[in-house]
């Protein structure tokens, strides 16, 4: 049996900050503070957004400022809950709220 659940997307840039931490370090060590079911960062190999400026690999494999997507899955509820921490935390980037199913691996899980 599948069960309804919301996936937070987070799209930042792998230079922005929290202080002195990464941002995408600190939204997923602050959404684990707050008990979310789990948080996934990945980096992009290339991407744009509303400056219009294609970030990508250049020479040797050093990029520019990589696109990071920040992935959230969890209850609506709990989702709904840490959205204002994340949105806070943010000043430039994108974040999109989806729905989505949780496929169980097993049966009965």
């Amino acid at each position: 049996m599948t069960s309804a659940v919301k996936m937070l997307l987070v799209y930042v840039d792998e230079t922005d900050t929290w202080g002195t931490t990464p941002l995408y370090e600190a939204i997923v060590r602050r959404l684990r503070q707050l008990g979310v079911a789990g948080a996934t960062v990945q980096a992009g190999m290339m991407g744009f957004g509303s400056h219009q400026k294609v970030h990508h690999k250049r020479l040797f494999g050093v990029s520019d400022d990589r696109p990071v997507t920040i992935t959230v899955v969890d209850s609506e509820a709990k989702v709904r809950e840490v959205l204002p921490e994340v949105r806070a935390m943010v000043k430039e980037g994108l974040i999109v709220m989806l729905d989505a199913e949780r496929v169980p691996l097993e049966e009965g899980d």
